[in-house]
C-alpha cells in the first residue's frame, strides 16, 4: 500500500462528509473539498473517488509528499489540506531546520530522512501556533487542536 493510500483515509476521517457552515470561509464543503477552491464542482454530489484524485493532485503531489518519508509526508499532507499548500512546506522546513523556501528538494528530504520524532512534534507545534493566530480560532480552534493530537496517534 502506498503512503498516499495510507494517508487518504486519515484525511477523510478529519474532513468528514457534506457541510455548508455559513461561518466557514470555504463555503459548501464535502470530504474537505470546498466550493471556494473548486467553484466548478458540484460539491454536494462529489464522490470519494473524485475527492481522492483532487487530494492526490492538488495536495499530495503539489507539496511533494511522494518524495518525503512517512510520517513526515502524512503531516505535510494534512497541513496542506487544512492550512494551505503554500504554508505546509515552509512549516516542515522550519521544523527540520532547513531554509524555509517552500520548495521540497534534496536538502529538505535529507533533513526528514535524518530526523527523529522530535521534528514531527516540532512540525505539529508550529501548526498549533499558527492555528492560534487565526481569526477563526475561537470557533474552530478546539477542532483544529483535536486534529493535531489525533494525527499524533496515526504516526
Amino acid at each position: 500500500m502506498s503512503d498516499f493510500d495510507k494517508a487518504f483515509p486519515i484525511i477523510l476521517e478529519f474532513e468528514g462528509g457534506y457541510d455548508n457552515d455559513p461561518n466557514d470561509p470555504g463555503g459548501e464543503t464535502k470530504y474537505g473539498i470546498c466550493k471556494r477552491n473548486y467553484p466548478h464542482l458540484d460539491i454536494k454530489n462529489l464522490t470519494v473517488e473524485q475527492a481522492k484524485e483532487i487530494y492526490r493532485k492538488d495536495y499530495w503531489d503539489a507539496v511533494k509528499c511522494n518524495v518525503t518519508p512517512w510520517p513526515f509526508n502524512l503531516v505535510l499532507f494534512d497541513t496542506a489540506v487544512n492550512q494551505g499548500q503554500g504554508i505546509a512546506p515552509k512549516l516542515l522546513q522550519k521544523a527540520v531546520g532547513v531554509t524555509e523556501d517552500g520548495k521540497i528538494g534534496s536538502v529538505t528530504i535529507n533533513a526528514c530522512n535524518n530526523a527523529g520524532i522530535d521534528k514531527i512534534v516540532s512540525f505539529l507545534v508550529l501548526r498549533a501556533l499558527r492555528y492560534a493566530q487565526t481569526k477563526n480560532f475561537e470557533r474552530y480552534g478546539r477542532g483544529w487542536m483535536t486534529r493535531i493530537f489525533t494525527l499524533m496517534t496515526k504516526l
